[in-house]
């Protein structure tokens, strides 16, 4: 019986059911391209920890297969269109997306700003929609697919305060360690600390967000999605954190932000009736 090295890559199959590295790898490389939006090739080996040849015939796999593509103007990765048949069979988001999509234009339009809706998977807020293309005022283009720790974000929070409390408690257990972020003035010892006060207003503030692909650049408001009396995800408004500071964007933004959380909500109340 020959000897397979462990640190090879014909290391695929176990019978003891330990995961086929090529698809745990190439999974983590679509994660990393669609967090990041555009990426070099130099960069995903990085953030991947794979030898640069191994992450390189991975990325060229998933070229070949039409999950992600390279920019015609530079040697960047981003996602293509059809990694989002990756989430399909999500009825419920894509319906959420579907009825929403309207009014996050609308408020863009409205404002100038950006707005997304984000859903809650596992300890992450997945981007499902945005209007980053249809606005100058952004720094940053984000597909869906991008993700944000749900107890550090704006949208996060707003979703996490929203919750019964039992499901919070449960969530909370399960959140991890968290190391320091050196100037990020959200790095709190307790990141749930402030749900409290989010329940009671009905929206969550986070300024200079570091988790983005412009660190600290840009402070969100958020305000949480509900459907039969469940939250089912957030409409988010992100800013520069330069231009508007928690007090000011609570004055241009908050009733704007509350107008179309609600006609999200009374769609996706007739929709469910």
């Amino acid at each position: 019986m020959p000897q397979i090295d462990p640190g090879t890559e014909s290391d695929e199959v176990s019978p003891k059911g330990i995961p086929i590295r090529s698809i745990s790898r190439a999974l983590k490389i679509i994660q990393i391209i669609n967090r990041a939006g555009s990426i070099s090739m130099m960069e995903i080996a990085r953030k991947s920890e794979l030898p640069y040849p191994s992450a390189c015939r991975i990325v060229q796999t998933l070229v070949h297969e039409g999950m992600i593509e390279r920019e015609p103007a530079r040697k960047n990765y981003r996602p293509a269109p059809p990694v989002q048949s990756l989430s399909y069979g999500y009825q419920d988001e894509n319906e959420l997306v579907r009825l929403a999509r309207p009014f996050i234009v609308e408020l863009t339009n409205q404002l100038g700003w950006p707005v997304s809706i984000v859903t809650r998977v596992g300890n992450q807020m997945i981007l499902r929609d945005s209007t980053h293309a249809l606005t100058s005022l952004t720094f940053a283009s984000y597909y869906p697919g991008y993700s944000l720790p749900i107890a550090y974000s704006a949208d996060g929070k707003a979703f996490l305060a929203a919750l019964p409390q039992d499901e919070l408690d449960l969530i909370a257990k399960n959140l991890g360690p968290r190391q320091p972020t050196p100037g990020d003035p959200n790095c709190l010892l307790d990141p749930l600390e402030d749900l409290t006060e989010i329940r009671e207003q009905g929206y969550a503030i986070v300024e200079r967000v570091p988790h983005t692909i412009t660190p600290g650049r840009t402070s969100c408001i958020s305000m949480p999605l509900f459907r039969q009396g469940r939250v089912i995800g957030a409409v988010t408004i992100a800013y520069f954190a330069t231009t508007l500071n928690r007090d000011s964007a609570r004055e241009s933004l908050l009733q704007p932000l509350k107008d179309t959380q609600q006609k999200i909500n009374e769609v996706l109340a007739v929709a469910t009736a």
